[in-house]
């Protein structure tokens, strides 16, 4: 794919890692200029920093905990000093707590999970369009999951949060769409990540996992479905299962550059 995002203001929330690494590095290989967000492993955002800048691009590490909203707040006004403002916001961040039923859960626990996924997102997504609708351009892109639809015995939190997410997006999408601005999501699939160790690495949890992947777990996915038709666009949100850190690298940039071309 020829995807350009030249000079186009990215973050991603989560980017330290995972799904987000590789969301950050596609972005980068576009030519976005890309904020890296962490809370713990600084060293990893760092070194995505330097790989960028390696190959010509522009990146910058920013810490804070998308559950507290000062600390979204004062990270949004980092990014505002260092590029004058934001055009793309990835909502990444998120856990997916210890595996218990609903019965047995650590309420604690449970919260938590709901603060990082459902609150972060919208902390984020808030700030986000507080300053994408006066400009009347933007993106936001929040990793949803397959969890939204389907139902993962022993993550109660997880499949709430993000089911919740998606009911945001929508909601924030028709809200935002009037002043140019996009609000969408996508929901991968099971991605071997750090996010999930606990669960490939049982041969039980594992074998789990697998039965729920579909047969047909890959689209060809055609951003220009969001762009065909601005006046309905508000109305649409594409969920779908990919199952490869490239394959959600490479849709976060497609449809961050068909949504943010002029």
């Amino acid at each position: 794919m020829n995807i350009r995002l030249d000079g186009k203001r990215a973050l991603v929330t989560g980017g330290n890692s995972g799904i987000g690494a590789a969301i950050v590095l596609g972005l980068a290989d576009a030519g976005a200029r890309v904020a890296i967000n962490f809370v713990t492993h600084p060293e990893a955002a760092d070194e995505l920093v330097q790989t960028i800048k390696k190959k010509g691009g522009e990146a910058i590490a920013v810490k804070a905990d998308v559950a507290d909203p000062a600390a979204v707040a004062a990270m949004f006004r980092q990014i505002d000093t260092a590029w004058g403002g934001l055009d793309i916001l990835i909502n990444n961040a998120g856990i997916d707590g210890a595996r218990a039923p609903g019965w047995a859960a650590d309420l604690a626990a449970w919260r938590k999970v709901i603060e990082i996924n459902l609150f972060g997102a919208f902390h984020c997504a808030r700030e986000a369009l507080q300053r994408m609708v006066p400009q009347k351009s933007g993106v936001v892109l929040s990793t949803t999951s397959v969890h939204e639809e389907i139902a993962w015995a022993g993550y109660s939190a997880y499949t709430a949060s993000k089911a919740a997410v998606g009911m945001l997006t929508k909601t924030l999408a028709q809200e935002a769409a009037p002043h140019g601005v996009r609000v969408l999501a996508v929901g991968p699939g099971a991605i071997k990540t750090s996010i999930n160790r606990a669960v490939w690495s049982d041969p039980v949890s594992l074998r789990d996992l697998l039965e729920k992947i579909p047969l047909l777990t890959e689209k060809k996915f055609d951003a220009a479905v969001f762009c065909e038709d601005p006046s309905r666009i508000h109305a649409l949100i594409q969920v779908f299962a990919v199952n490869s850190l490239r394959d959600c690298a490479e849709i976060a940039a497609e449809l961050t550059a068909e949504l943010t071309a002029e």
